[in-house]
């Protein structure tokens, strides 16, 4: 399975800048709906589109790696 770590780089961009980074911000910003953006930071096991990764790299000026990562089967319960 793949976690996206989507909350994660919110948190992270909103220390570096010291505000409070928000879902409609990256999705103005980024082309991406706000409910696609909820469901990728909510919704275990969600399936997004390489285009949609792509502009999140862009915006968090990150690697695909800090975004996302692989979860093997047997560590899928763990998270």
């Amino acid at each position: 399975m793949i976690r996206y770590r989507l909350k994660e780089r919110i948190a992270d961009l909103g220390f570096q800048e010291n505000r409070r980074v928000t879902l409609d911000e990256i999705a103005e910003r980024t082309g991406v709906s706000r409910p696609t953006l909820s469901r990728i930071a909510n919704v275990r096991g969600y399936s997004t589109t390489t285009d949609i990764l792509d502009r999140l790299c862009t915006y968090f000026k990150c690697g695909l790696d800090q975004l996302a990562e692989y979860l093997p089967p047997e560590n899928q319960e763990k998270s």
